[in-house]
């Protein structure tokens, strides 16, 4: 029978057992300073490969997160004033968000963040959805033998992100100034999302501000390009999909804002 553990233990058990995982990792002194002691924890789930791990840590890391997850609050659709029928707009995490479907800004390769504790929505979702979400990236990321594409989507499971699905798309790069090709890819980066979500029957997507962060998409002609993309959608397939914009900055709050007066 599985011990009822209380959540600081559930903390010390899985970064002792991480870091039990790697040899030069093993005489690593765990911090006694909660934050200190979760940031580590963030930081070895984030570095590490995808691997199987055991059953027992799978249930206290699920334990562990979904009570995480209590603890910063969840957010439900039902709770949001639409701004347009069918659109919403969200400041927030969009990692406490229940929606059918979130959307991670991801990269090529799929397999989410591997700098510790790194600011980037990728690293977030995988943060918060748990190992397993590395490891079902990883096997479809082989089964296609390829990086991914920007412009396209792929769905996977939540797990324990308050949402069901995660809609993983890569959007555009921005080296100079900003060309036809990359605003048509970023644009297909929404459509693509939003077909996906149809064709799995979802009635709701919260997507976040796409190449906008470390790809260096400039912000207002991103949101123009989401908003335009989002509503040309809608129009075309009529009460299927309700639409959250997320956003994290009040910048990104106030171009959308005005965007969708």
């Amino acid at each position: 029978m599985t011990r009822i553990m209380t959540q600081e233990q559930r903390l010390d058990f899985l970064v002792r057992c991480l870091l039990n995982e790697k040899e030069e990792y093993r005489d690593m002194e765990i911090p006694a300073d909660k934050r200190e002691k979760q940031r580590l924890l963030r930081s070895l789930m984030n570095v590490r490969p995808p691997a199987p791990a055991s059953e027992e840590f799978l249930n206290v890391q699920d334990a562990y997160l979904q009570e995480r997850i209590k603890e910063r609050g969840v957010t439900k659709l039902k709770d949001l004033t639409p701004v347009q029928p069918g659109l919403y707009l969200w400041k927030g995490d969009i990692t406490t968000l229940s929606a059918d479907a979130i959307v991670n800004a991801a990269n090529s390769r799929m397999l989410g963040c591997f700098v510790p504790c790194h600011g980037c929505i990728d690293n977030a979702i995988h943060t918060y959805a748990g190992i397993q979400l590395r490891c079902e990236c990883a096997k479809m990321m082989a089964a296609q033998g390829k990086e991914e594409p920007a412009g396209r989507a792929k769905i996977t499971k939540a797990y324990n992100l308050p949402c069901r699905w995660v809609l993983h798309t890569v959007g555009p790069i921005i080296y100079g100034a900003v060309t036809k090709t990359d605003r048509e890819l970023l644009a297909g980066c929404y459509r693509s999302c939003l077909e996906l979500a149809a064709a799995h029957g979802l009635q709701s997507v919260a997507f976040c501000c796409i190449s906008t962060g470390e790809f260096h998409f400039p912000n207002e002609l991103a949101a123009k390009t989401a908003v335009q993309t989002v509503r040309t959608w809608q129009q075309q397939n009529p009460n299927q999909i309700k639409v959250i914009f997320n956003v994290f900055k009040e910048s990104d709050y106030e171009i959308y804002k005005r965007l969708l007066r």
